[in-house]
């Protein structure tokens, strides 16, 4: 694999991640933003229509679709910041997901110690709630 792909590859990556990451803003505080944030947000990050789709559709200029975008962005990461509902998500999926593995692993091995680690992080998803 040549230097470039590789490189057009990992700029792929980020660009999903980012949209990953926008959807699951959108979904925890989406709700608090104004109708027509939403709408052109929503078409943007979910619909993948161009800003210029977007502008002409809105009867606004591509700038303003485009700071509108990135206003909401800043609005929805602010959210973030300060409630961390997204973050207390992940990690509540990441122990369910690690919890779903020792039970697995008990199943196979019987291993009494397993039940001691899977209350463990029980405990722990229960701290962030």
């Amino acid at each position: 694999m040549t230097e470039q792909r590789i490189s057009v590859m990992i700029t792929q990556v980020i660009a999903m991640e980012r949209i990953v990451r926008q959807g699951l803003l959108y979904d925890f505080y989406g709700v608090l933003l104004t109708e027509h944030q939403r709408k052109i947000y929503e078409d943007v990050v979910f619909q993948d229509l161009s800003i210029s789709e977007i502008a002409r559709e809105e009867g606004i200029s591509r700038q303003g679709v485009f700071d509108l975008v990135k206003r909401c962005d800043k609005t929805l990461e602010g959210y973030e910041l300060r409630l961390g509902l997204v973050e207390k998500f992940e990690k509540t999926r990441e122990s369910v997901q690690s919890i779903h593995q020792m039970i697995q692993e008990y199943q196979k091995t019987q291993n009494p110690d397993l039940i001691q680690k899977i209350e463990g992080v029980a405990g722990e998803i229960l701290e962030l709630s």
